[in-house]
């Protein structure tokens, strides 16, 4: 059992007189932890967003929020967006880079691009080019549809907009224009045969352009983007890609257009330590360069600035071991002492930040449409005479239970269980005497497990029982839609209850999702002690909506997501908060329709509505149903292709 389950103390019966906390619930749910200060508990038990204006702190609860989506038609589920903490964000990473240049007597400028792939939803990108105008916060693009929007969406031509990825010649061409309109728009050389293309369309174009190089480090990280770092990393030239790429530009005496150096180690770095080695390895390949006669005077250091998702502030996979300013510190000290010894002035900086930028200013938002819990069914005093010996030797399990043969009794609970399910597999049982077994047996490992916290010793079987034992929450929402991280590869993100949160939460659950796949669950929490397989929540009352909360999701989660069964993209909602706490609804889109998701795998609603009529009008002729009754089943079909695509009640 982990601490956190024990310190919960989970199974205490739901309606003893305890007394709890918002702040107990925000120690319980790390809210200060993973919250980086942006988020956490009201007194009054709501989770709230916590901003700054000057010396006044203004905290708005979710649930308010939540409750104007619901005036405005805005069902569950939904992503929010508080567009201040994305403004934030980019406040805080220019800024912060700004005092270790200060500090550190930096002889150059920074400058932030964000990748669009991070998270290429308009009215995201537009916030960051509208925003990030006044630090000169520039695009990444790996594609022509992504260079498209940087182009479009950029006011501002002291920003930059770095091209990543394969480029064809279109792609070319629409750089070299943005370059000529006066845009410093770089190509970064991928491979070494890239470059012949765009040698080519510059000459046909008249057109000098900015080029970059991306090389593969040797250096490695950690986590779980590591193979984007090493010798086997996919990205990036080698050493002698490198020095080919160098003597083409000198045939084609176009060396002057060499001046960015590119690396990146890898998304989400846990450990500090591996940046300041790879921007160390980085800065003998600038060095290099320059002595090989290219101008540079531009270091990108790609992505890899992590979000704390644990809150546990270490070098764990989810988490990191440093702080905004330590990272920017860092890196500007490195790049001092590789270059200062050798008088080589200092480049203009570039990293390319996007999961830290973004992921704060999202959450996705759901209600609990039902739970099922493992509480045994009513068990009588005593097995009825005529039952099995199994369901007798149950019962003189169940009333044997001390905290000194948990691990005895366990054992005979589940072999007596089992024995009775296979006599009734063979018939030697009836179904009410597999029921009792099942309600008996669960009644034994409960008892167990509320003793578990006062054994000396538990073995790992008994360690897994609040597991076994924990509740199914039915979320309304679809994971591989609005988080498949936590699918693909086993992402951990900030969840909790976004009220009643000064209430106990008695409950220990794991979450299941809308799709009806095995796959469709979460079952990886974190805690103050570290990951456990089960989440602590309050009991649904009657009547009444529960909210969860999944926060940080503003990274790749919507970019990703995919249409399994067929639920579509949720409703979307930015909200901007104003200093006096009031908040105004700046952007509302409505998530797709049936009819939108049926078109994105070809279907024609329209289509689909006429076979329908026809079907009707067949069962009218047949005599199977009336002519009213054909409207209102043609009126239900024609409702049900405009509505959501998830549970409304």
């Amino acid at each position: 059992m982990t601490q956190a389950q024990a310190n919960l103390d989970i199974n205490t019966p739901e309606n003893a007189p305890e007394e709890w906390s918002a702040q107990q619930s925000s120690k319980l749910y790390g809210v200060r932890d993973w919250g980086a200060d942006y988020f956490d508990i009201s007194a009054e038990g709501n989770a709230v967003v916590s901003l700054q204006f000057g010396e006044k702190t203004v905290h708005v609860p979710l649930i308010d929020i939540v409750n104007g989506m619901k005036e405005r038609g805005l069902d569950m589920p939904a992503v929010l967006r508080i567009e201040n903490l994305l403004d934030l964000r980019i406040t805080q990473l220019n800024e912060a880079f700004a005092r270790a240049i200060e500090t550190a007597g930096y002889k150059n400028h920074y400058r932030g691009v964000f990748p669009i792939k991070v998270n290429q939803q308009c009215h995201v990108i537009e916030e960051i080019a509208d925003y990030g105008r006044r630090y000169h916060h520039g695009l990444e693009a790996g594609s022509k549809a992504e260079l498209i929007i940087a182009i479009s969406q950029l006011r501002d031509h002291d920003s930059l907009i770095i091209c990543n990825g394969y480029k064809d010649e279109e792609f070319i061409d629409l750089g070299l224009y943005a370059r000529q309109m006066g845009i410093p728009c770089f190509f970064v050389l991928e491979t070494a045969t890239e470059l012949f293309t765009i040698l080519e369309r510059s000459k046909a174009l008249g057109i000098d352009p900015l080029i970059g190089v991306r090389i593969r480090l040797a250096s490695t990280v950690e986590g779980h983007w590591n193979g984007d770092s090493g010798d086997r990393s996919i990205f990036g030239l080698s050493t002698n890609a490198l020095l080919e790429v160098v003597e083409q530009l000198k045939k084609a005496d176009m060396l002057h257009c060499l001046q960015l150096l590119h690396s990146h180690l890898g998304s989400q770095i846990p450990n500090i330590r591996n940046i300041r080695s790879g921007v160390m390895e980085a800065c003998r390949f600038y060095t290099g360069l320059i002595e090989e006669g290219a101008p540079m005077g531009y270091m990108d250091l790609g992505g890899g600035l992590a979000v704390d998702y644990e809150g546990a502030h270490s070098n764990s996979t989810h988490s990191m071991n440093y702080g905004l300013d330590e990272y920017c510190y860092n890196i500007i000290e490195a790049l001092q002492e590789c270059l200062d010894p050798l008088d080589i002035a200092h480049p203009v900086l570039i990293t390319e930040s996007g999961r830290a930028l973004i992921a704060y200013s999202s959450m996705l938002l759901f209600n609990v449409l039902e739970v099922r819990d493992h509480k045994p069914g009513a068990i009588p005093d005593q097995a009825p005479e005529d039952s099995h010996d199994m369901l007798f030797n149950l019962y003189a399990v169940l009333g044997n239970v001390t905290v000194q043969n948990l691990q005895e009794c366990y054992n005979d609970a589940i072999y007596y269980r089992d024995e009775l399910r296979e006599l009734f597999h063979h018939g030697q049982a009836t179904l009410r005497e597999r029921a009792l077994a099942e309600n008996v047996s669960l009644a034994i490992l409960e008892k167990i497990s509320e003793l578990l916290p006062q054994a000396r010793r538990v073995s790992a079987e008994l360690e897994s029982l609040p597991e076994l034992l924990s509740d199914i929450y039915y979320g309304n929402f679809s994971l591989f839609q609005s988080l498949p991280d936590i699918w693909a590869i086993d992402q951990i993100f900030p969840i909790m209850p976004i009220h009643r949160l000064n209430e106990k939460p008695t409950r220990s659950a794991v979450i299941a999702d809308m799709t009806c796949d095995c796959d469709g669950k979460i079952d990886s929490f974190s805690y103050e002690d570290g990951i456990c397989k089960t989440l602590p929540l309050h009991p649904l009352k009657e009547g009444e909506e529960y909210y969860l909360s999944v926060f940080l999701v503003g990274a790749y989660q919507e970019t990703l997501g995919d249409l399994h069964n067929l639920f579509g993209d949720t409703n979307v909602v930015s909200v901007h908060i104003s200093e006096d706490g009031s908040f105004n609804f700046v952007r509302e889109f409505h998530g797709d329709s049936i009819a939108d998701v049926l078109s994105y795998v070809e279907y024609d609603p329209k289509v689909m509505q006429e076979q329908f009529r026809k079907l009707a009008e067949q069962a009218v002729r047949d005599g199977k149903i009336s002519v009213p009754m054909r409207q209102q089943m043609l009126r239900a079909f024609s409702d049900s292709m405009n509505g959501y695509t998830f549970f409304e009640r």
